[in-house]
């Protein structure tokens, strides 16, 4: 762990800080911090910020309701820019969107991003807007019977693969069952983020029962 006198600061005394959701991983805002919003930030953990227009400190949601809950703060390797990972409890920017960076202006056409949350949100919109031809809204306009046979399907194909021990065939047939687990989602209203905090606390859990196994 460092310590706050070994960031670099700018002559004004600030700190860029780049703030990222811990579940999602999008980057939800940039902001720039000085040595008592920081210590702020990690004393409530909740993020808060310098406004260089203001010229004043501001806790992130303190009017709006917004709050970002601190998960971790790294600095980066030349210790003059921080990576604030956060949960938030509502949209980051003062537009009202979940986002700062919403506004698209180039994408390689061969190297698309992909993420579960992009996928995701393809799916719920077969759900919403159905489309003619769509695999997907075929899926949902059978309802949840069909959706869990399929379930049930790829997931005997990810252990017949696995057992054949064809690393390729199982990589493909792993893809079809979490596609299909994102239908199967979806109709049931469950979220990515969900599914994160479920994994976190069994994390601890399990960690919390490995260390009285030890102890034993």
């Amino acid at each position: 762990m460092i310590e706050i006198n070994e960031l670099k600061f700018d002559e004004n005394g600030l700190i860029p800080a780049v703030v990222q959701d811990a579940v999602t991983k999008k980057v939800l805002m940039v902001a720039y911090m000085n040595e008592a919003s920081l210590r702020i930030t990690m004393e409530k953990e909740l993020t808060c910020f310098f406004s260089r227009s203001r010229n004043e400190l501001w806790l992130k949601g303190e009017t709006s309701g917004n709050y970002q809950h601190v998960v971790s703060i790294k600095a980066d390797c030349d210790r003059d820019t921080l990576l604030i990972l956060v949960e938030p409890e509502g949209p980051a920017c003062h537009l009202g969107t979940e986002t700062c960076f919403e506004y698209p202006m180039w994408e390689s056409e061969e190297l698309k991003e992909f993420s579960y949350e992009i996928l995701m949100k393809l799916i719920e919109g077969r759900k919403t807007e159905k489309k003619e031809g769509s695999y997907t809204t075929y899926l949902f306009e059978k309802g949840l019977d069909k959706i869990l046979k399929k379930v049930g399907e790829e997931s005997t194909e990810v252990i017949i693969a696995a057992k054949d021990q064809d690393k390729k065939e199982t990589i493909y047939e792993i893809a079809d069952l979490a596609y299909h687990v994102m239908v199967l989602m979806v109709e049931a209203g469950i979220s990515l983020e969900d599914i994160h905090r479920e994994l976190a606390s069994r994390h601890v859990i399990d960690h919390k029962v490995k260390q009285e196994k030890m102890t034993s």
